[in-house]
């Protein structure tokens, strides 16, 4: 903390006195003048951090509630989200688990633009979730279980949320129970190359007191040898309303899960395993007295990472064990306030600090139990900013924000972002946008093996966008059409260099541009249908990004039966820059339930139904058609 401007740091505390003075001084001043504000269904906090309807927010929201979390019969997050979200892809490699290391799948990409390289936040309730050494997302820990819902922002939300929003934010936002009363579900299910899938969650709400509870294990030998993955989730919410206006709550979470990497098909690698353990513990304050709103959080991540790379069947086996210890401890504060009618003003400010910890411990060997010390880091940074929107007319509300980001080795950041949405006749939403996007270099970019680099500068994007969107019939109908074009320079890579050790460059440059549209028609009170469409323009390959994208559901729903189909187009897909690999495939899958009794449910799902060949990592075949069925309980 010693690195940072000390006029920063007066700046927040400034900034804290202005919270208490907004809240204090600003009830009876307001009070009388503010009329009630309109009440629209579709209500999201990610980009924004104080809630507002996705149709006053100038930027491209989706929102997804729990109703289709629990339909997609899915126990993590991803492939639901890369099915309901045009121009977003995740990877895979088997029937079940990510991993971490080499080999690794569940890379997120928002429009181009990688989270496995720190370019995607992810958050839970607001909290940013990912390795303070690599900077990615751990996406083994992004669970349905513990999710109400997920928001997702595409594009830059760099002047909210800072580094690591550069293309974009997830925010899962965690269950917590409305009204009184307590729920049990317990799921089960069994399933194609011995995967097990079993969850449990409790819910509660008592008067003033609520908590959310659930644990889960789940565990597949894959659809290849030495594939194993088995994982164990727990998560905790406990959350007391001090008042009407006032609620605290309190959360940890863990995940540990074990994943073998069998290697290419044709590289084949023995005891490549990996054991991972993430956790997180937070509180915060919240208050709401409708025209002003705002709260408080401090969190603290953590994560170990025991990992053999493994060897080639024609090897010795490695001498040593990869071990990695990272932490983030931060805080956030914020406060919203609606100066006059149509107006919010938000003034936030937050203080993260990341460290990290890797080295090789030998196992065998003259050198047996000594250990070679690759990083011993940290890294601060402390930002403040202020968003405001402004109605004009009760047709059109402006957005504009402006952060300013110290980081303790790199030096200052500002970050702007401005944008408009305007409501034209028959509920016509037009949208329009410009966002700066920044990330700061992790700390294995600046200082862990060889092509390490301590005077790298931040990755930065400029995103540029419109959208319209429109119901007709009354609701049943809804489209959505997106135009964006993004330019990222300063990115970060390896470049090879004659006679020496290659060396991380802020070399990349990379211009995308596409386009995004959905669909939802409710048909009449059984059917429904949707369905997405991305399509992107990359200036060079990229991994993680296909060209075209396609998803069309259907959905019915009747008495005791709720059934889905839907199918799934990739087109353009590089699976290897070096070898120019492209994959394309059509993907057909199946859920469904019926409710056998009031309290129980049998459910099934099937992927792949036609079979198809195709993969996603270069050299991990994915699986064929794949069955789970089980039941679920609610009680």
């Amino acid at each position: 903390m010693n690195n940072i401007n000390v006029s920063v740091i007066r700046a927040v505390m400034l900034l804290a006195v202005l919270f208490s003075w907004l809240h204090v001084n600003a009830a009876d001043a307001l009070a009388d003048s503010v009329k009630p504000r309109l009440t629209l269904d579709e209500v999201v906090v990610t980009g924004q951090r104080s809630s507002a309807s996705a149709t006053l927010i100038s930027q491209s929201v989706t929102a997804i509630g729990r109703e289709v979390i629990d339909n997609s019969l899915q126990p993590s997050l991803l492939p639901m989200l890369a099915s309901q979200v045009s121009g977003l892809f995740t990877t895979a490699r088997g029937v079940y688990g990510y991993g971490v290391s080499g080999g690794a799948a569940g890379g997120i990409s928002l429009r181009g633009m990688s989270g496995g390289a720190g370019r995607i936040m992810t958050l839970i309730d607001g909290k940013p979730q990912y390795s303070g050494v690599f900077g990615h997302p751990i996406s083994d820990a992004m669970h349905s279980s513990m999710a109400e819902s997920v928001e997702v922002v595409k594009g830059p939300a760099s002047a909210i949320y800072g580094s690591n929003a550069m293309g974009g934010v997830i925010n899962i936002v965690t269950r917590r129970p409305k009204v009184d009363g307590v729920r049990t579900s317990v799921k089960a299910g069994y399933g194609s190359y011995n995967t097990l899938d079993t969850e449990f969650t409790n819910l509660v709400r008592k008067r003033r007191f609520l908590s959310t509870a659930s644990i889960s294990y789940n565990r597949s030998d894959n659809n290849r040898d030495d594939m194993d993955f088995a994982q164990v989730n727990g998560y905790v919410k406990l959350g007391y309303d001090i008042s009407t206006r006032w609620t605290a709550l309190a959360d940890a979470g863990i995940t540990r899960f074990s994943a073998s990497n069998p290697g290419t098909v044709t590289s084949p690698l023995v005891d490549a395993d990996q054991s991972v353990v993430r956790g997180s513990v937070s509180v915060s304050v919240d208050n709401d007295y409708g025209y002003t709103s705002g709260g408080i959080n401090m969190f603290f991540n953590f994560g170990h990472n025991h990992i053999n790379d493994g060897h080639a069947v024609s090897d010795a086996p490695r001498l040593y064990r990869f071990i990695s210890d990272d932490n983030m401890a931060g805080m956030s504060v914020w406060q919203s306030v609606s100066l006059f009618y149509g107006n919010t003003l938000t003034v936030g400010a937050d203080m993260f600090r990341s460290s990290g910890k890797a080295y090789n411990r030998y196992v065998e060997g003259q050198r047996k139990g000594e250990r070679q010390t690759l990083a011993d880091k940290w890294h601060s940074n402390i930002g403040a900013y202020v968003n405001v929107r402004q109605g004009i007319g009760g047709y059109i509300t402006l957005n504009g924000a402006i952060r300013a980001d110290r980081h303790s080795a790199v030096g200052t950041e500002w970050i702007p972002q401005v944008g408009a949405a305007i409501t034209l006749p028959r509920e016509l939403m037009v949208k329009i946008s410009a966002a700066k996007g920044f990330r700061y270099p992790t700390l294995r970019e600046m200082y862990m093996f060889g092509p390490a680099n301590p005077d790298l500068k931040p990755e930065s994007s400029w995103n540029y966008e419109m959208s319209v969107s429109q119901p007709l019939y009354g609701g049943r109908l809804t489209y959505d059409v997106n135009v964006f074009y993004l330019n990222a320079k300063n990115l970060i890579a390896t470049v090879p260099r004659e006679g020496a050790t290659p060396l991380n460059i802020n070399t990349g440059r990379v211009e995308n541009f596409g386009v995004e549209a959905g669909l939802s028609y409710r048909i009449n009170r059984l059917w429904n249908i949707d369905g997405n469409y991305s399509y992107l323009h990359t200036s060079r390959p990229l991994l993680e990004a296909p060209r075209h994208k396609l998803w069309l559901g259907a959905r019915f729903v009747k008495s005791r039966w709720n059934l889905s189909s839907g199918v799934r187009y990739v087109a353009g897909l590089y699976t290897s820059i070096d070898g120019g690999k492209k994959e394309h495939f059509a993907l057909w899958d199946f859920s469904g339930q019926y409710e056998a009794v009031r309290w129980m449910k049998i459910w099934v799902r099937c992927d792949n139904i036609l079979a198809q060949k195709y993969e996603i990592n270069d050299g991990y075949p994915m699986p064929r058609m794949t069955v789970m069925a089980g039941i679920k309980v609610e009680i």
